[in-house]
């Protein structure tokens, strides 16, 4: 499987009670924070749940 870097780059504060759970669930713990994950099916739909708190970094 290949990787993907993703970038939080907005708050989750006042966001769904769901989304605020997708972005805990990803790992991110701060804003700004980049973190590695696996392209798996289960992480690209959590992306694609919070896509407009977050931002794909090429490599």
């Amino acid at each position: 499987m290949s990787t993907i870097r993703i970038k939080q780059t907005r708050s989750a504060i006042n966001r769904p009670a769901n989304q605020k759970a997708t972005i805990k669930a990803l790992g991110f713990r701060k804003l700004n924070q980049e973190i590695e994950k696996e392209a798996t099916p289960q992480v690209l739909g959590m992306i694609n749940k919070v896509k407009h708190l977050i931002e794909i970094i090429e490599k």
